[in-house]
């Protein structure tokens, strides 16, 4: 996710995979219990109250999603992404980064991971036509189901149309099908992909601008709602006085309230023009 991308905001969580290499002679359950135990002592340490907020620790992209076990070994990672994989779990991968553990050094846990899913995220001569149907037809299933019951799709930052998550899963279509020939897209932030895909020819100048500015604007006003309101929020506010308060936080003069909305519309529709035509095809 955004944690991996380095692009958290105000009020995100992290998704986040555990992984763990038992001892040479350790006993593998052994090993797995401990690590198990290190993990639930991690996701309480990171939820409970301190001087900063909490940060929530999302697992639920691990292999086999909440029925999977949390913490896995490398091992069970290899066995599982080599025979049971799907595409949507490449596209998680997309983001993967060393955050804790074991990061440092030529042999760490870490760089060993990532060895083992770059095939995975990066395919070698990209997606099959069945693959690339696959993701148009999971996020066409997003928009339908995601979408929180009686949110305006127009006014929503994250899931709404040319939003957040539109600009992110086309920037992440173009990686899966294109990185393993423009290596540059092997990246694991979206205005980098962007970026790199315009400059590969992949998107046109016009279009990876919409994208990005898109992005952009949406993000920042996602981060501001949050600082307004004192917790999450993925949609601007109804409120004329919070939109206002939001407004002032990103920059606009008192009383732009439905200047915001305006700009906001007009951003999403271009950028969803383009979604509809470089992600849908």
């Amino acid at each position: 996710g955004r944690f991996g991308g380095r692009e958290l905001g105000y009020g995100s969580d992290a998704d986040v995979l555990f992984v763990h290499d038992p001892l040479p002679g350790a006993d593998e359950e052994d090993a797995q219990r401990a690590a198990l135990a290190v993990t639930a002592q991690l996701r309480r340490l990171m939820a409970g109250p301190g001087p900063d907020p909490s940060l929530q620790l999302d697992a639920d992209l691990r292999p086999e999603g909440k029925q999977g076990p949390l913490v896995r070994s490398l091992a069970s990672y290899a066995a599982y992404y080599e025979r049971w994989s799907l595409v949507w779990e490449a596209q998680a991968l997309l983001r993967a980064t060393p955050v804790a553990g074991d990061v440092e050094g030529e042999d760490s846990l870490s760089r060993r991971f990532l060895a083992l899913v770059d095939p995975v995220r990066w395919p070698a001569g990209g997606l099959t036509e069945a693959e690339v149907r696959e993701v148009r037809r999971i996020k066409a299933r997003v928009e339908a189901e995601r979408l929180p019951r009686g949110a305006d799709p127009g006014r929503h930052l994250k899931l709404g149309r040319g939003g957040m998550a539109d600009v992110e899963w086309t920037a992440q279509l173009l990686q899966l099908r294109h990185a393993h020939e423009v290596p540059g897209l092997r990246h694991t932030g979206t205005i980098t992909a962007l970026r790199v895909s315009r400059e590969a020819g992949l998107l046109s100048e016009a279009d990876a601008t919409e994208l990005a500015s898109a992005w952009t604007f949406a993000s920042r006003l996602r981060n501001a709602a949050v600082l307004w309101r004192g917790r999450p929020v993925d949609s601007l506010p109804s409120d004329l006085r919070d939109l206002d308060g939001v407004g002032r936080i990103v920059g606009y003069p008192a009383g732009s309230a439905a200047r915001i909305v305006d700009d906001y519309r007009r951003s999403t529709r271009r950028a969803r023009a383009v979604v509809e035509r470089v992600f849908y095809g």
